[in-house]
């Protein structure tokens, strides 16, 4: 006989019509193992499953990498694992993956998840660490060069999806947008600190914003009336701007695509992801073995040049002995699939 209490039961989330909208009421698309079947429905229907990622460009990134058994990979952004479940079963037997990510609520989860399939005991190694951080993680586990190594930019569907995690304007949340919400300032406290000219500049930078001054100098001159702390306070803020100043109405795709740029300007600045990629770009011939081969998925402007000036830099330099000469993009049928492939576009460079 034991002194535990019994758990209390927990009633599962209810919600208005036939489908489920929001994502605790989606609690079967979490919960894939139990509800295979449901989440089949999603997946053949192009939509993601809340709470699950689908890996973009998986067969093109293995033929980039061309891994074999014994090889030693490095997935640099683990993500949801979907990569690096490919890149394990190709190096066993014999071969390791080392997987790293710097979010503290998904990286658990997915560490689970690839430990489940068997026989990665000491094959897989995973650390929480930004991909800026992996000369530092090779040297603390002592671990060699790799022989392949991928960076997918992404951000994870898992995040989008849970708006606590205040990536999303599609419901109400604190407005945080931080990778890690352990570390760092939330986006609404870096958005209450700017003005207007260096808004302007973060959002020409981060965004490619063509209306950069004009908003800027909007949302700092609300920001001053009240606090902009919530996701869809920052939508509004953006759609009330610019929808007198183009004629249009709430819900155009232009508007809507503004607010993204805006979100996505102020994620990168939050999480600093032009500097952790500036330093992986720069520590990348270091992590890689001569004639180890680096696969990087970028998913705006910003990135894929920093990714394509450094691979042609190291290739003018005698670093890289072969690069992507033009960008890899998913094919037809994963972009009906998977609609937020769209974007992706994939470089390659082999070490000289």
């Amino acid at each position: 006989m034991t002194d535990e209490l019994p758990k209390p039961h927990v009633r599962r989330s209810r919600y208005r019509g036939t489908h489920p909208r929001g994502f605790t009421e989606k609690y079967k698309e979490q919960n894939p193992e139990r509800y295979a079947e449901d989440v089949a429905k999603v997946l053949s229907s192009g939509k993601t499953p809340a709470g699950m990622h689908r890996p973009i460009m998986v067969g093109e990134i293995l033929e980039v990498l061309a891994p074999v058994p014994g090889d030693f990979a490095v997935d640099a952004t683990l993500g949801y694992g979907g990569h690096a479940t490919a890149l394990l079963q190709a190096v066993l037997p014999g071969g390791r993956l080392l997987g790293l990510d710097v979010d503290p609520i998904e990286l658990p989860k997915t560490e689970s998840r690839l430990r489940s399939h068997g026989g990665t005991e000491s094959a897989l190694i995973v650390r929480r660490s930004n991909f800026a951080g992996l000369p530092r993680v090779l040297g603390e586990e002592g671990l060699p060069a790799a022989d392949v190594l991928l960076a997918d930019l992404g951000l994870s569907s898992m995040q989008i999806d849970d708006p606590a995690r205040g990536f999303t304007f599609k419901r109400e949340a604190p407005l945080d947008l931080r990778m890690n919400p352990l570390r760092g300032q939330p986006a609404s406290h870096l958005l209450a600190s700017l003005n207007a000219q260096r808004l302007a500049r973060m959002l020409e930078t981060n965004a490619d914003q063509p209306d950069a001054d004009l908003l800027a100098a909007s949302l700092v001159a609300r920001q001053s009336i009240e606090p902009i702390e919530t996701t869809t306070a920052l939508a509004d803020a953006v759609r009330e701007t610019l929808g007198p100043v183009r004629g249009r109405t709430r819900g155009d795709d232009e508007t809507e695509a503004t607010i993204r740029r805006v979100f996505q300007a102020l994620r990168i600045e939050v999480n600093d992801e032009f500097g952790a990629l500036d330093t992986l770009l720069r520590h990348l011939p270091e992590c890689v073995k001569p004639g180890g081969r680096i696969a990087m998925l970028t998913f705006h402007s910003g990135e894929d040049r920093r990714v394509k000036q450094a691979f042609k830099a190291g290739m003018s330099a005698g670093i890289y002995s072969k690069i992507a000469d033009e960008v890899i993009r998913a094919g037809p049928d994963e972009r009906r699939a998977n609609p937020r492939s769209t974007s992706a576009k994939l470089r390659w460079a082999i070490r000289s």
